[in-house]
């Protein structure tokens, strides 16, 4: 019960129908290659850094035309198609950060929204408040593919080790993990931090990301990276855009939890207020 998954590495701009366009090419291009399940990053749809006209252009999930182009997109290819996240608009004024998994009969089985937002003054003089366009969510999120079972997250939601352990400890060997990162903390905790949920959880760890300088003059770090159960890293991008492909084997899964079965080694314990 092996399967051939793609993670399509992108560009996007401030143009959405290009970016639809363009990633639609990728995910086709990976279905000629044998892809069975594939994920791209986050903010597949647009990189605004522009609240104003972000907000102005996002539409509500059911409204936004990509949503739909994928559905079809994904009927047609007979695919799982992760659409790692899509700038939509929210409830309120605020907008989501929405990860879609689409089945290969065009349905969408699950919708996650990005739990921790990106607040951060960066060394280089950057600054970064995902807060202020976006509502963080508040519920995690799995989904059963015909091969295993996967746990849906969000770029910076990989710095909390909490919710990928939940996740594993309901059910998830696979974890994706589609994301913008900066070059600054790319360069410094991209490879350390994915390869450490992956072991911690002995679980294959796909993160398709956003690579170069984006025609909002942003840069993100690129470097998709699809990772096993132990640690390993099975393939990794650059910076350019491209279609990675990687076989995962449940059964390896299964294995690194046997050598090492700390998922169920949780123990009560208290927190000792005050120092001797």
């Amino acid at each position: 019960m092996s399967v051939r998954a793609a993670l399509v590495q992108m560009r996007s701009g401030r143009d959405m129908a290009r970016n639809v366009a363009d990633a639609v090419a990728m995910i086709r291009e990976a279905q000629a290659r044998g892809a069975q399940f594939v994920t791209t990053p986050e903010m597949t749809n647009i990189i605004e850094p522009d609240r104003g006209r972000l907000v102005a252009l996002a539409r509500k999930e059911s409204e936004d035309d990509s949503v739909a182009a994928f559905a079809a997109l994904a009927k047609e290819l007979g695919l799982w198609l992760n659409i790692g996240s899509l700038a939509l608009k929210g409830e309120g004024e605020k907008l989501r950060n929405r990860s879609l998994l689409f089945t290969p009969d065009g349905a969408i089985a699950a919708r996650y929204d990005k739990i921790h937002m990106f607040d951060v003054d960066l060394p280089t003089g950057e600054t970064i408040r995902e807060s202020r366009a976006f509502e963080g969510g508040s519920i995690a999120c799995l989904a059963d593919l015909p091969w295993m079972r996967l746990g849906l997250t969000i770029c910076y939601d990989m710095r909390f080790a909490g919710l990928y352990r939940m996740l594993a400890q309901k059910g998830a060997s696979l974890l994706t993990v589609p994301s913008a990162f900066t070059v600054p903390t790319g360069m410094a905790h991209w490879h350390v931090l994915l390869r450490a949920r992956a072991i911690e959880t002995g679980s294959f760890v796909l993160a398709a990301a956003q690579g170069g300088r984006h025609d909002s003059r942003r840069e993100t770090y690129g470097h998709s990276l699809a990772v096993g159960p132990w640690g390993e890293i099975l393939a990794e991008g650059e910076v350019d855009p491209v279609v990675l492909m990687v076989d995962i084997d449940p059964r390896q899964s299964e294995l690194a939890r046997r050598r090492i079965p700390a998922l169920s080694h949780d123990r009560p314990f208290s927190l000792l207020a005050g120092f001797a």
